[in-house]
């Protein structure tokens, strides 16, 4: 399949530049919705009650929707874990230091994180992305995508330039192409950076227009007086740099992070290539929702997997249009949330590519009840 946007992506580079940016959301594809009307017959052909696996219905159909075909097939699966430092955690809002996130992003490579035991269960390659580490690794497994040496202080200014917003974008788009390429059929976001459940806070309460308070959560851990803190911050960086909440890119460099730049990216990517991309928890979410802002037929390829505990984790949801299929109080991070959704798709498909219809059994079909 050749896709309209390819050509001009490769002829663009990393680098584009704002207008081509904008020209290169204005061709991305809506859903295929008679692939999705004929997924939806193939599940009701199926020896069962109509529409009673309820959102494992619903996703294989959007995936059909996505991809142009009711054969639905996920056999090869990554998680991306985008890794970058904030700026911002000089203000104090987290437990850690930023150099934990070049040990998590380390570890990732040697399986010894929470989200690498999960994706060995879930049969998905866990692939560590440097988006703007404060250090940057010399580890061949960790995909070197570095914009800077971490965001600036958004307390201070804005994180980041426009340009540097678009460039994470761009490379979480190529992302994407480069797994689809390789044959991978659905990729689950996830994401690695001390303070950005600051970042992602903060977006959230520009982009849903809630107080600051509402939408920001403990993090990591965070103490009564860590968690004032980090309001506090959040709220100052706002007054400061005055986002403008119509204008998703505007919010996403005065107050984002790299991570959440390349996950908004994935997300776009995903709806360029036709590749299912799962969101994880809030922050992955955050990231949804600027892409969505930015380009509202990249919603095809975004596949809610749980809903997080942090405070605002139902709200971008919701304003997603989007319901979750697990909810477990998770909020561990590195798109944990995201792989576990993996085996509840296979479980679906097992049904959806196995199961006998009523023909076959010989019994007569249940037919849609009104009421």
């Amino acid at each position: 399949m050749i896709y309209l946007n390819d050509n001009f992506l490769r002829k663009a580079g990393v680098n584009l530049a704002l207008n081509e940016f904008y020209e290169l959301l204005n061709t991305v594809a809506p859903a295929i919705e008679s692939a999705a009307l004929s997924a939806k017959r193939r599940w009701d052909l199926i020896a069962k009650p109509i529409g009673s696996l309820g959102l494992l219905e619903d996703s294989i159909i959007r995936i059909a929707a996505l991809t142009g075909s009711d054969d639905v097939q996920l056999k090869k699966r990554a998680v991306f874990v985008f890794c970058a430092d904030n700026g911002v955690v000089s203000e104090g809002v987290t437990q850690t230091g930023p150099e934990v996130t070049a040990i998590v992003a380390e570890n990732l490579t040697r399986g010894d994180t929470s989200v690498c035991r999960m994706a060995a269960v879930a049969r998905a390659e866990v692939v560590p992305v440097d988006m703007g580490m404060l250090t940057a690794s010399k580890n061949e497994r960790i995909l070197d995508r570095r914009i800077a040496s971490g965001t600036k202080n958004m307390v201070l200014g804005p994180a980041m330039t426009k340009e540097d917003a678009v460039k994470g974008i761009r490379h979480g788009i190529e992302l994407v192409r480069e797994f689809k390429e390789k044959g991978f059929g659905i990729i689950a976001t996830g994401e690695m950076g001390i303070g950005n459940t600051t970042t992602s806070s903060a977006v959230a309460a520009v982009l849903l227009g809630k107080p600051v308070t509402s939408v920001t959560g403990r993090g990591a851990g965070l103490s009564d007086d860590g968690l004032v803190r980090k309001i506090s911050a959040i709220e100052r960086a706002i007054k400061l740099n005055e986002p403008d909440p119509s204008d998703p890119l505007d919010v996403l460099s005065k107050l984002g992070g790299f991570d959440i730049a390349g996950m908004t990216g994935a997300f776009i990517g995903g709806a360029i290539y036709r590749v299912p991309i799962i969101i994880d928890g809030f922050i992955s979410a955050v990231s949804a929702l600027i892409a969505k802002r930015l380009c509202p037929n990249a919603a095809c390829a975004m596949f809610p997997s749980h809903v997080s505990a942090e405070p605002a984790g139902t709200m971008v949801l919701d304003e997603l249009g989007l319901k979750a299929l697990i909810t477990a109080g998770m909020r561990l991070g590195e798109g944990t949330g995201a792989v576990a959704l993996l085996p509840l798709l296979d479980m679906g498909l097992a049904v959806y590519n196995g199961m006998p219809t009523f023909d076959d059994i010989g019994i007569e079909a249940y037919t849609p009840q009104g009421g």
